[in-house]
């Protein structure tokens, strides 16, 4: 009798799944993945609004859309719907990555704040100075603000590219450093990007914002509360003239970033109650109701603050931006040359992010060492200080968004302030990292940067 025998057995789809997700969850897990995926979109953009295909990306992104009935239907684009809607949640993200840094990070007393806040200073007024003295006396003025920002994203993404070569205390300044940029950031789109104040909506706006300031204090942790809070604030600002993502830094500021009870306590009670549940007769109803009594114990001990970032974190780096990303950063390149890039709006765009960023942090910083203000971040030299200045000349995320609000009207103007950024940005990248690739190794005192260096988009 003949015993057949299958030498080819079929592969089960679980391990064929396994294995093709296998490169995602390596690429996922790498530091820098955020900045990867932000310039990936930004090249596809680029490809795709230059391609044969170009009147899809225009078509995809100018699509209008309606929401509501009747009297009440509001119009937009679907870029608008990602500008206004979308990034929202990612400056909700910002506050609360503002305020987890003056709670408990590297802002939390003067003295760790000084250093970073006077280089964010000057990183913000020599970029805006240069970018003015182009512009001066033009429509494009309006435009000052566009090199200020720092793109924390691709400057961290960038840092955790050179492990070993830059200080973790440069790597600590930088992201402190790009907090207060988006601060300033903030601050300069609340107070002159807006439509033109509406008194009683801001009142409205203020009424919701002390409904937040309460719920922070009677440490309210129900996402849920804040989603509707975050929606009429939106609403509110939106018609008071404040531009509405705004909304998200305030309402990200107002969640708690404590926890209600000290950790050790609580780990405490529950090491006592587990032994206790270890000498009890094994029961499913019973279990149930002790393991929510644990989970609701832990909770104690996770500020909202912490949750609401790990949940949105992953929408905001890994979807959120980089569709703003690729919305914003197609520019048709047809009918270009090079002196269409020496146009005072792109120069001043390109100067002011790749030379006005790199003086005013590296001078500020160096004055303050100088005049003993604040101590080196890291005892860092001062090529080292250098390179990260010039990486800070990253500005993307933000500098797009100021850009759009900017040149709404002015598409022509758009087009230049996005193509300054694009150079400008990809100078500071480029320059930055051969700066501190080949340039001095850290000093055997100081500790190099890991990949576990976090920073927000």
């Amino acid at each position: 009798m003949e015993t057949r025998t299958d030498t080819a057995q079929p592969v089960p789809v679980p391990r064929l799944f396994k294995a093709a997700a296998a490169p995602v969850q390596a690429f996922f897990k790498l530091e820098a993945s955020g900045g990867i995926l932000l310039a990936l979109c930004a090249v596809a953009a680029m490809i795709w609004a230059n391609s044969p295909w170009a009147d899809t990306y225009t078509g995809l992104f100018d699509a209008s859309l309606a929401l509501g009935t009747g009297n009440t239907l509001v119009h937009f684009t679907f870029r608008e719907f990602i500008n206004d809607g979308l990034m929202t949640i990612f400056f909700f993200l910002v506050g609360m990555e503002i305020k987890r840094e003056l709670a408990a990070g590297e802002l939390r007393t003067l003295s760790k704040a000084l250093l970073p806040l006077i280089a964010a200073v000057g990183g913000m007024v020599v970029p805006a100075g240069i970018y003015a003295a182009l512009n001066a006396g033009t429509p494009a003025l309006k435009g000052w603000a566009i090199p200020m920002a720092t793109d924390i994203a691709f400057a961290i993404g960038c840092l955790t590219l050179l492990k070993g070569r830059v200080s973790h205390g440069l790597v600590v300044f930088l992201t402190a450093l790009a907090i207060f940029d988006d601060i300033g950031g903030i601050l300069v789109i609340a107070m002159f990007y807006g439509t033109g104040l509406h008194v009683e909506w801001l009142l409205a706006a203020l009424g919701v914002t002390a409904v937040l300031g309460a719920c922070n204090k009677f440490y309210v942790r129900n996402g849920l509360v804040y989603a509707v809070l975050l929606g009429a604030l939106w609403y509110t600002m939106h018609h008071g003239g404040v531009h509405a993502t705004i909304a998200g830094v305030v309402v990200g500021m107002m969640i708690p970033a404590r926890p209600v009870r000290r950790g050790r306590a609580v780990l405490e009670e529950l090491h006592g109650f587990i032994g206790q549940l270890l000498h009890e007769p094994e029961d499913e109803a019973v279990r149930t109701n002790q393991l929510l009594h644990i989970e609701e114990q832990l909770e104690d001990i996770e500020p909202p603050l912490t949750r609401f970032v790990h949940i949105w974190h992953g929408w905001s780096a890994y979807a959120i931006v980089p569709l703003f990303a690729l919305a914003n950063s197609g520019i048709s390149l047809a009918g270009m040359s090079l002196p269409d890039v020496l146009r005072p709006l792109p120069l001043g765009v390109v100067l002011g992010l790749f030379v006005g960023k790199q003086l005013g942090i590296f001078l500020f910083t160096w004055v303050a060492v100088k005049t003993k203000l604040a101590d080196m971040p890291g005892r860092a030299r001062l090529l080292q200080l250098h390179g990260v200045s010039v990486v800070a000349g990253i500005g993307f995320t933000v500098a797009l968004f100021v850009a759009g609000l900017a040149f709404a009207q002015e598409p022509h103007l758009l087009t230049e302030a996005k193509l300054g950024i694009l150079l400008g940005s990809l100078l500071s990248a480029i320059v930055g990292y051969l700066l501190l690739r080949f340039g001095p190794t850290p000093r055997p005192q100081e500790e190099p940067a890991s990949e576990s260096a976090s920073g927000t988009a």
